[in-house]
């Protein structure tokens, strides 16, 4: 039987997750090869591909940063800094979901699941509070012409209409939080919405510091 293994991204990874990307999303504009290894320099545990029967066949990632910021209305290009992930900082306690993405016919095989898994043990790991994302709505530009987004996601959540992703988000335990307008302007599938969920961390204890905040303070005792 061939073998799932999630392990962190390393920088022997990036050119074949670049290629995969490209074949996930032909009509968006794709990372380049500096932006995932900086990525990686910034937050290396937020990294995560997906090996089957190995070969690269997906990929999850995220950055750290202060929700309160950016609750308010924003893109994907605002809060990732364009994909260069400098908007992570280690005082946050939010682990944000950035992309997630697998190959399109191993869809069916759990890498999604296992993805998501990888970024729910991070956070607890790290002990922080909760994970958010923004994820897209592919199966909306179907019915784009019969109704607002807003009764498109609720119609998925009540169980009317099935989305591939926001239907998969909220089986891994996922809260729908509102909608994100021209999150990703160029995704002509979610015209360009995005529907805002969260997972909040049942072991986060706010009375210790996040796993990033001792590494910080850590290293800052080390340098004086």
């Amino acid at each position: 039987m061939p073998k799932l293994i999630v392990r962190n991204t390393t920088r022997d990874d990036i050119d074949a997750l670049v290629r995969l990307q490209r074949e996930v999303y032909p009509h968006i504009a794709s990372w380049q090869h500096d932006r995932v290894a900086h990525q990686i320099e910034l937050f290396p545990q937020g990294q995560f591909v997906a090996f089957y029967d190995g070969r690269l066949v997906g990929c999850a990632s995220s950055l750290v940063i202060q929700w309160d910021e950016w609750s308010e209305p924003h893109t994907w290009d605002e809060i990732t800094a364009k994909g260069t992930f400098d908007t992570h900082d280690v005082a946050g306690l939010t682990l944000y979901g950035a992309e997630v993405f697998v190959a399109p016919l191993l869809r069916g095989k759990r890498l999604g699941h296992a993805l998501y898994e990888a970024r729910r043990k991070v956070c607890k790991a790290l002990n922080l509070r909760r994970v958010i994302a923004c994820g897209r709505l592919p199966g909306y530009h179907k019915v784009a012409d019969q109704m607002p987004v807003d009764l498109y996601a609720r119609k998925v959540l009540w169980g009317d209409i099935t989305d591939p992703v926001l239907s998969f988000q909220l089986r891994e335990g996922f809260r729908y939080c509102g909608i994100m307008k021209n999150y990703i302007a160029d995704d002509r599938e979610s015209c360009g919405y995005a529907s805002l969920i969260v997972w909040i961390n049942p072991d986060f204890d706010p009375s210790r510091p996040s796993g990033l905040q001792l590494a910080r303070d850590a290293a800052k005792d080390v340098q004086q």
